[in-house]
């Protein structure tokens, strides 16, 4: 599933390509992708693009036509991918939306299970839309912001960083990922960390997600870029998908796949609660 890093990765392609442009049409191959605002569809056509945002893990086009402002917000779900490369189409008979764009290439969106979806919104519905489904972005947050959140949490750390709505952007491989290197379990209980260890995890989650936006995201199934590169984080995740593998740390334990948990993957010596 692609998550913060690789929809920062298409949000940057796609700003520099699309800014400034002008859409000719969109043409939609099932309307049940559009989960909102199918009856609005018409007005992007000869409409401006004037910025690419991300949210957490969607994509929104920003479009201007005379005075008003709209969004067309795209959430990628679990396999969903933004193309300009006809090559990087994995099947045609999958590709559901197609903005075509003047003088540009098209922009195919991509998804065989059809997770994510399409919301054609204008600026209030956008702006409610991201206060009801979006907490802050990590790579923005204060430190304090932080914190306080992940100290007043009751429950296990891992499944806090994932809540989108306390923190937008963060799955299951970043989690693993940012855990690892602040040396907490992922069973560990927010408000029983120190402030000390909460700092260390806050560092360690921006390094992660700033290192896996520099090397393109991971690439670990389907996903591409929209200029179809593959994203090369994948190389450099030290326990997501390693179980039975020796520690990277050097501490010479093996990592663990939790059998209680979601695809958490440990060291038992470096990560403690």
């Amino acid at each position: 599933m692609p998550e913060l890093p690789e929809a920062e990765v298409v949000r940057r392609q796609l700003q520099h390509v699309l800014t400034g442009a002008v859409i000719e049409r969109l043409w939609i191959g099932r309307t049940d992708i559009v989960r909102r605002g199918l009856a609005s569809r018409a007005w992007f056509a000869r409409a401006r693009i004037v910025g690419v945002q991300r949210h957490g893990k969607s994509i929104a086009v920003v479009c201007e036509r005379g005075a008003e402002t709209r969004v067309a917000l795209v959430e990628l779900g679990m396999t969903g991918l933004l193309l300009f490369a006809p090559e990087a189409v994995p099947s045609a008979r999958h590709v559901h939306l197609v903005m075509h764009i003047a003088g540009g290439p098209p922009l195919r969106y991509w998804n065989a299970r059809r997770f994510g979806g399409v919301y054609f919104l204008d600026r209030e519905a956008w702006r409610a839309y991201c206060r009801r489904r979006f907490g802050p972005d990590p790579l923005t947050m204060t430190e304090e912001a932080f914190t306080t959140l992940v100290a007043s949490g009751r429950g296990r750390v891992k499944p806090l960083l994932m809540q989108q709505r306390r923190i937008a952007g963060i799955g299951n491989i970043y989690a693993n990922e940012s855990l690892f290197r602040a040396g907490i379990h992922p069973h560990a209980v927010g408000r029983r960390l120190s402030r000390r260890r909460i700092r260390g995890l806050f560092d360690a989650l921006r390094r992660v997600l700033k290192e896996a936006i520099r090397l393109g995201g991971s690439s670990i199934r389907n996903f591409t870029a929209p200029d179809g590169r593959a994203g090369r984080f994948q190389t450099r995740h030290r326990v997501y998908g390693k179980a039975g593998a020796r520690c990277p740390n050097g501490c010479r334990a093996t990592l663990r796949r939790l059998a209680d948990d979601r695809a958490s993957f440990v060291c038992p010596a470096c990560q403690t609660r």
